[in-house]
């Protein structure tokens, strides 16, 4: 009886051991998985769109060799540490623009060069419109767009633009 009575505190010490140890683990895994800061993004005037939800289901886990991260922001996605490629879903449709308008992957695109080496691609003709902001920098734009264009083709085009 008295080795019982030695082993019933060790049995408790065990526990107590094993449960501290995997809470270390847990935290130390969260605080591994949290080394990739969440993107901060406004999401677009029209995010709750039905067609914004299609899409982003749909969005691939990496862009070339960037990564997916976590956004703050409904409809809204985000590639790269540092960002290299983001997403927003929602804009308002643009039929009509003195952008220059390019195709990829069967998808129109008006682009935005202002900001070089960063470009806006913003979808043409399409309802809601989607933003994709490339770092050419980390991914070409071509190779980003053509990543995505198998997501954002769930939203119909209702007109092509002339190039």
């Amino acid at each position: 009886h008295l080795g019982q009575q030695w082993l019933a505190p060790l049995k408790g010490s065990l526990f107590l051991m094993k449960f501290l140890l995997a809470a270390a683990l847990a935290m130390g895994t969260l605080a591994l998985s949290g080394c990739t800061a969440t993107v901060a993004l406004d999401p677009a005037p029209d995010a709750n769109n039905p067609a914004c939800a299609d899409v982003v289901v749909r969005l691939p886990d990496t862009i070339d060799t960037l990564a997916k991260r976590g956004t703050n922001s409904q409809s809204t996605a985000a590639w790269g540490e540092p960002t290299g490629v983001i997403f927003r879903c929602g804009l308002p449709a643009v039929s009509v623009s003195k952008l220059t308008c390019v195709t990829t992957s069967d998808i129109d695109w008006l682009v935005d060069d202002s900001n070089k080496p960063s470009y806006r691609f913003v979808t043409f003709a399409r309802t809601p419109a989607i933003e994709v902001i490339v770092d050419s920098r980390k991914v070409s734009g071509v190779t980003a767009l053509d990543e995505l264009s198998s997501a954002i083709g769930h939203i119909p085009a209702v007109k092509r633009c002339l190039g």
